[in-house]
């Protein structure tokens, strides 16, 4: 049975800058933003669009994942919504059968400012019962690092937005 974890953070940039991030980009800003956590990502396959994958490779903090392969297996422009599903090693040599990461925007209609929500939901199934304890907690860890990594994007973009004279007060 599939089971989810849900996040949303809320970010001051508009939702055209953070979707071009999160669909374009997606390979170099993980590493870049999160170098405690995975030192590289490389494109596999595909040209960024819906059946790309991905590989990143772990730092040594989180040496037992190793490396993971991740697929798009969800990209829609209209509803802003990228889904990557784990398809080899990472979580997926941790008792899970299945394991996906979805990420939603919107934008924040009840602000003057330009604001964007992202919602984050980690949806994954185990491979058998019983599962160990520590295992049982990676759901909850991904959204935790998934969330953090929405709002160091965040925090990147406007840095270098402000410097590249892109972003108005």
């Amino acid at each position: 049975m599939i089971k989810e974890v849900k996040g949303q953070a809320k970010v001051g940039l508009g939702l055209d800058v953070i979707w071009k991030s999160l669909t374009k980009e997606l390979q170099f800003i993980i590493p870049k933003l999160m170098p405690e956590h995975v030192e590289e990502g490389h494109v596999l396959e595909g040209d960024g669009g819906l059946g790309t994958v991905f590989l990143f490779n772990f730092s040594q903090n989180i040496k037992t994942l190793g490396y993971q392969k991740e697929k798009i297996v969800e990209l829609d422009e209209t509803l802003h919504l990228l889904g990557l599903q784990v398809v080899e090693g990472g979580h997926l040599d941790h008792s899970f059968s299945y394991y996906k990461t979805t990420f939603q925007l919107t934008a924040a209609n009840d602000t003057a400012t330009t604001e964007t929500i992202v919602d984050v939901t980690v949806a994954y199934e185990f491979q058998a019962e019983p599962v160990k304890v520590s295992h049982t907690h990676m759901p909850s860890i991904t959204m935790a690092h998934s969330l953090k990594f929405v709002k160091s994007l965040e925090s990147y973009l406007l840095t270098n937005l402000v410097a590249a004279g892109s972003l108005t007060d």
